[in-house]
Parts: C-alpha cells; structure tokens; sequence
C-alpha cells in the first residue's frame, strides 16, 4: 500500500487534539504515518499526544514558527508518496484517506485531491452547514477568486508537487526548502495553492464526498480578520510576479470575494461593525460578486446589517437561521466558508 504521510501542526490545540488524532487512527487507510508537529505549544497537547502508543505516530519539536513553518517541517520529515494536512482541531471521517488515494491512483495529472468540509462547532456538532467547493475543471482564477480547498484540513497532495515548488528560505536563521512561505501567518495556503497553479502542469481536483469536518474556532488566527486580509494581499503580490495577466482580469473580484469571506468571519466572531464594513466594501470593490452569487452575498450584507441593530442573543438565533438557509441554496456557491 501507498505510505501517506499525514501532518499535523499543533499549537494550543489540548481541547481538540485527541479527537483529531483519533479520527486517524480510525482510518479504514491503514498505510501512513502521522508526523505531530509541536510547534512550542505552551500547553498540554504534547502531554496527550505522548499516551498514544501506536508506532506510526511520531511527535516532531521545533522552535515557532507558525502554521506555514510547521508545515514544511513535517514536509521534510515526511517518508510517504502522498501527504495530507490535518489541523489538529479538525478532524476526518473514517473512509478520507482511502477515498483521495482512489482518487490520485485513477487520476494521474492530478496532484492535489481535496473534498468538501463539514463545519462543526466547539463541540464537533455539525452546524448543518457545509463548504460544497468546485470539484472539476479547476482553473488558476478558480483558485486566486474562489479557493475550491477550502481549508487546510482538505486536501491530500503527491508530494513530488511541493519538489516542484520549493523554495529557499530562513527559518529562524537556518536556512532551509519553503513550500508554504512561512513570512505569511495567514492565506498561507491558498499563497502554495496559487503557486501550484501558476508555475506547474499539476491539476486540483475534487471528490463529491464531505470527509473532513471543520471546526470554526473564531478565537484563533482566522478570527483577526485585518491581518487575515493584508496577508492575503501579499499572496496575490506574490501571484502578480508570475501569473500577471489573471490578477489584472481578476483581481478586484478575488478581493471581494475574500472581502465577504472576512466579513462572514466578522460576523461570527460578533464583530458587528466590522462584518457590515467589509460587507459593504466586497461589493463596492466588484459588483460581480453579487451578479454571481446573489444569494450568498446579500445573505451575507444582511446579516451583517442586522448584527447591528438586533441584541445579541437575538441576532445569533436569526443568523444561525440565515447560515442554514444559504448552504441550502449554494449548490452551486463554492465557497471558502
């Protein structure tokens, strides 16, 4: 059997890791080997980590460096021909693993599988909501305006790609191969997915089954959405230089794209005046956004325009109404979240 090499950075993940670690082990894909990068994690994950004794897992210390640094350290360690994320406060149906190597196996030009995400709560309790990405015929502008991925926990790629897309770089002084350009604290994904894109033959590509479960987790990175932002402005930086022509067509529809993505975030995380900001800018910056995914954005302007009007415990019990709606109409809304 194929060796999958699954990576799993952790940092302030003792609530969720376990069950994160469990849903590999209960893989029906037993060839792997779970590399657990602890990237100087203050807590007690590592302490949790360590009662597993099953010899495929192997816990990898490092100084912080951050999601992207973690990543390419496991990168480096990893033995297995396919390599696949798992943020440790996510987790994974039992059939994942085998269904993406399926995939790859029947799939040769394809270099990166990925699936659609279940969003979960602090619990792991499904919201009902769910990231239905474009599966097929995955282009450059698909990705710099839509991500398809969707979150880190998705996809599993060949890992002769990232040889392909290696580059140097100073991790703490030392000076070493870069696959994800640890500069970026944020949109360090979809900066890697852009450059498999633009600068290989490697196609994306997805299969229909929800087998990765998404944990929104607004008190982590992707809560701080100003940063979230400037980071992603420094990917399409970075795409400018090597795909010009596709961020002068699509740019300003990439941005309010993610503009709107943020303004989502803004909104769970209860920043009111924040998500009807940004709500507001998405469709100044490019009105096609809303021509092309009506229901989602005017979901999302009205959402953010009742989250400052309604009390608190109000307005959640209409957006979770609202969220479920709309992941009824997205059949064809692929969408980051």
């Amino acid at each position: 059997m194929t060796l999958i090499s699954i990576i799993m950075p952790a940092y302030n993940v003792e609530k969720y890791i376990a069950q994160a670690i469990d849903s590999v082990l209960q893989q029906s894909y037993r060839s792997f080997e779970l590399l657990i990068i602890d990237d100087q994690s203050p807590d007690h994950s590592m302490d949790i980590c360590r009662r597993y004794q099953d010899p495929r897992i192997k816990i990898i210390q490092q100084a912080n460096l951050g999601l992207a640094g973690a990543r390419n350290t496991g990168i480096h360690h990893a033995q297995g021909e396919y390599i696949a994320f798992l943020d440790a406060d996510d987790f994974w149906a039992p059939e994942k693993l085998a269904c993406h190597v399926r995939h790859l196996q029947a799939r040769p030009k394809v270099g990166i599988s990925y699936c659609p995400s279940v969003l979960v709560d602090e619990q792991g309790q499904p919201l009902g909501i769910k990231q239905s990405p474009k599966l097929n015929a995955i282009s450059l502008q698909d990705i710099f305006c839509r991500n398809p991925i969707g979150n880190g926990s998705a996809p599993v790629i060949r890992k002769t790609v990232f040889e392909q897309i290696a580059f140097q770089g100073k991790s703490h002084a030392l000076l070493r191969h870069w696959y994800f350009d640890e500069s970026l604290r944020q949109s360090e994904d979809i900066d890697c997915w852009l450059r498999i894109a633009s600068i290989t033959t490697w196609q994306f590509a997805g299969i229909p089954q929800a087998l990765t479960y998404y944990r929104v987790n607004d008190n982590g990175l992707s809560s701080n959405v100003v940063n979230q932002f400037d980071n992603w402005k420094r990917a399409r930086k970075n795409l400018q230089s090597k795909a010009p022509d596709c961020v002068a067509r699509w740019g300003k529809l990439a941005e309010a794209y993610q503009l709107r993505y943020l303004a989502r975030r803004a909104i769970r995380s209860g920043d009111a005046e924040m998500a009807l900001k940004l709500s507001y800018l998405a469709l100044k910056t490019d009105y096609r956004m809303l021509l092309k995914e009506p229901a989602r954005t005017l979901n999302t302007l009205i959402c953010a325009s009742l989250s400052n009007l309604l009390p608190t415990h109000v307005f959640k019990k209409l957006a979770g109404f609202a969220m479920h709606s709309v992941s009824y109409l997205q059949k064809t809304d692929h969408v980051q979240s």
